[in-house]
């Protein structure tokens, strides 16, 4: 299949710069699969969707102030991604992204606030590089001082500019707890601890997975053929109560498609699925089958992405690009800090 049948076109101003004033605030497009009904209406209405018996799971991973910047000898900005920490190297040695890369050697010696710096070791390949940091405090503290939001490169932040904290709050579910992402499971930021207390008035219960996200969710397909991606590998677990909760459910609705990743890579062709610590290169795009997630709130993804690629695969390509193509009209706000859309 021709990764250009999932492009779409979308005004640069409905890409939404910054987080809506309160999480719960943002509008949510409902899509009935079933019907091809689509309304308009608010995240606040997301109760009325949900009853005794359904199942919301969430990933509870907790991003990282992974991103720093910091300056080259020449005293040029350079901005940096933290990807995972190497064990087997010594020290505190890092996979990074570097942007921009251009003029930069191994042995170059970077410059952080509080004294800290860094040595550039090796490209370790075309994107990434290992970086060794030698910092005066402990590490985590370094980063809780100076690290900034992970966001997505279309969320446009001056890095002459100082970190923003209500981006460190706003890119950052209420329920992260299994700190490892260096990108959000951005469909969960709507939520607030009293959209919870509501749905569990209705018997709707939360079960929690995790899914630690890698820098793979910014990477484009760059195959012609869509069967051709290959996803980066993430690693996820499910504990016992959440498989219990999941497997008793009369629907599971997925928050996000890490969730649904995570929750298909397990299920059997039952739909049943099992606690275990792994990891996943899932990859759903259309004519992939479904097996346990019933329902589906998640944001308005990118054209040609694998997130793209996904929620077509559950509701249908025709149904999504109308879906979009209403949002658009609508000008609803899109991808990570936009609105929402609950797929039933």
């Amino acid at each position: 299949m021709d990764l250009e049948e999932f492009a779409y076109d979308l005004p640069e101003e409905l890409i939404a710069q910054e987080p809506a004033p309160e999480r719960d605030g943002s509008r949510m497009m409902v899509v009935h699969r079933a019907t091809g009904r689509i309304e308009l209406m608010t995240f606040r209405d997301l109760p009325q969707y949900l009853g005794q018996g359904d199942v919301v799971v969430v990933n509870d991973s907790r991003v990282f102030p992974a991103r720093l910047i910091c300056r080259k000898e020449t005293g040029a900005l350079i901005e940096i991604l933290l990807l995972r920490r190497l064990p087997e190297e010594p020290g505190q040695a890092w996979e990074v992204l570097l942007r921009p890369a251009k003029r930069v050697d191994p042995g170059m010696t970077i410059s952080f606030a509080e004294g800290c710096q860094g040595r550039i070791i090796r490209r370790l390949s075309e994107k990434q590089w290992l970086l060794e940091f030698q910092t005066s405090i402990p590490f985590n503290d370094f980063l809780a001082r100076i690290g900034r939001a992970p966001l997505p490169p279309y969320i446009k932040r001056r890095r002459d500019r100082s970190r923003s904290l209500q981006d460190l709050e706003r890119y950052q579910t209420v329920y992260a707890r299994e700190r490892g992402s260096v990108a959000a499971p951005t469909a969960g930021l709507h939520f607030t601890v009293e959209m919870f207390d509501l749905l569990q008035s209705r018997d709707v219960e939360i079960a929690p997975i995790t899914l630690h996200v890698g820098y793979g969710t910014f990477l484009p397909i760059e195959s012609a053929r869509i069967e051709d991606h290959v996803m980066e590998e993430e690693h996820f677990t499910i504990d016992a109560e959440t498989a219990r909760k999941v497997n008793g459910a009369r629907r599971v609705i997925a928050v996000g498609t890490t969730s649904t990743r995570v929750l298909e890579s397990v299920a059997d062709e039952g739909g049943k699925i099992r606690p275990v610590s792994s990891s996943t290169r899932l990859y759903l795009y259309p004519g992939r089958p479904f097996h346990r997630v019933d329902a589906l709130l998640t944001n308005f993804h990118l054209p040609k992405s694998s997130l793209f690629l996904l929620v077509c695969a559950f509701a249908g390509r025709e149904r999504m690009r109308e879906a979009y193509a209403l949002a658009i009209e609508n000008r609803f706000r899109f991808y990570s800090y936009g609105d929402c859309m609950l797929i039933l």
